[in-house]
């Protein structure tokens, strides 16, 4: 099968359900056994074939009534509506894992574990992150709301900073965790406060991701 060669840089963040530090980040189960999240990404550069996406953003909500390896997930794609159509159809592929090696990154192995994936909708998006400062905001009007702030000590209220350092790692290799707080509507409702987030500047491609 010939697949398009695509790559793209930039920062992406995720805020999800579990407790901060996101149990699944070492193979084992989530917090309260269900995974939910959103997934945002900013594109300083890129390219799908000879499509280019710089300067677009793009998310996806995921719902799964289990870990994500058990399968039977609910997710949808959201675009900016500055894409052109061709962009549009270059951003869908890309987020929901199209031409790409089974497990060789995040958006083939999550689309793979999602049994309904819902029809793409193109929207306006505001994307401001900060990820020496780990901060976040997402703004998707009448559909999704997400903060991201650094963690605090509990006692002192004073900035901690943590890592995830994973080699291997299909999401990320490095990420700076935060805490986030998001409330989506639609077709993968949303609604979780002060939990796990993180922050990750990567460079994907159709082959995985590069370091």
């Amino acid at each position: 099968m010939t697949t398009t060669s695509w790559r793209i840089e930039g920062p992406h963040f995720v805020n999800c359900n579990c407790d901060y530090g996101c149990p699944c980040q070492y193979m084992a189960r989530p917090t309260d056994g269900t995974c939910k999240a959103v997934v945002a990404w900013r594109i300083d550069k890129g390219h799908f074939g000879d499509t280019k996406l710089d300067g677009l953003l793009m998310v996806n909500t995921y719902s799964w009534p289990n870990p994500i390896h058990e399968g039977n997930g609910t997710m949808q794609t959201i675009i900016d509506e500055h894409a052109d159509q061709d962009q549009r159809d270059a951003l869908t592929a890309i987020m929901q894992g199209e031409g790409a090696d089974p497990g060789s990154h995040m958006l083939q192995i999550y689309r793979s574990m999602c049994t309904t994936c819902y029809e793409p909708i193109f929207k306006p998006i505001e994307i401001d992150m900060d990820l020496k400062g780990r901060t976040a905001r997402l703004s998707i009007p009448g559909l999704l709301d997400t903060t991201v702030e650094p963690l605090k000590n509990p006692v002192t209220g004073v900035e901690w900073r943590a890592r995830i350092d994973l080699p291997n790692g299909k999401e990320f290799r490095l990420a700076e965790v935060a805490s986030g707080t998001t409330k989506a509507t639609g077709q993968v409702p949303l609604e979780f406060a002060n939990s796990h987030a993180h922050f990750a500047d990567s460079t994907f491609s159709s082959d995985g991701i590069i370091e």
